[in-house]
């Protein structure tokens, strides 16, 4: 099937430009979360930053693959969600680390293309 026939304006690898956007903002988190979980071993926030970006790449390829992409738009909002309130609970009231924030504004944003996103598919 084609766009025009499916009604979906496909941009890379068959991704609409929203799709692409929330893929980029993902791989964004996900590579800020692997690149701290390494650093962080073998401590258990090391592993737990390690278990996100793992999260955050199963969305991705997820999405990619085009496999239940209203179901995995669904489950990134609280997954995401999370993300950032463990981050202000964890680190309370030292929140304005450069690297935290470019990751929580990168995450927020992510959360509006997400919710957008599963929108369009209900």
């Amino acid at each position: 099937m084609s766009a025009e026939t499916t009604g979906r304006a496909t941009g890379v690898g068959g991704l609409t430009r929203l799709e692409s956007v929330g893929v980029a903002l993902a791989a964004v988190t996900a590579l800020v979360h692997l690149v701290l979980g390494v650093g962080a071993l073998p401590t258990p926030f090391g592993v737990s930053f390690l278990l996100a970006a793992a999260g955050f790449v199963a969305g991705i390829v997820a999405v990619v693959r085009d496999y239940r992409r209203r179901l995995v738009y669904l489950l990134g909002i609280p997954f995401t969600l999370g993300q950032i309130l463990l981050y202000a609970a964890f680190n309370w009231p030292d929140l304005v680390s450069p690297v935290g924030v470019l990751d929580k504004v990168v995450q927020a944003a992510l959360v509006v293309v997400l919710v957008v996103l599963y929108r369009r598919e209900t």
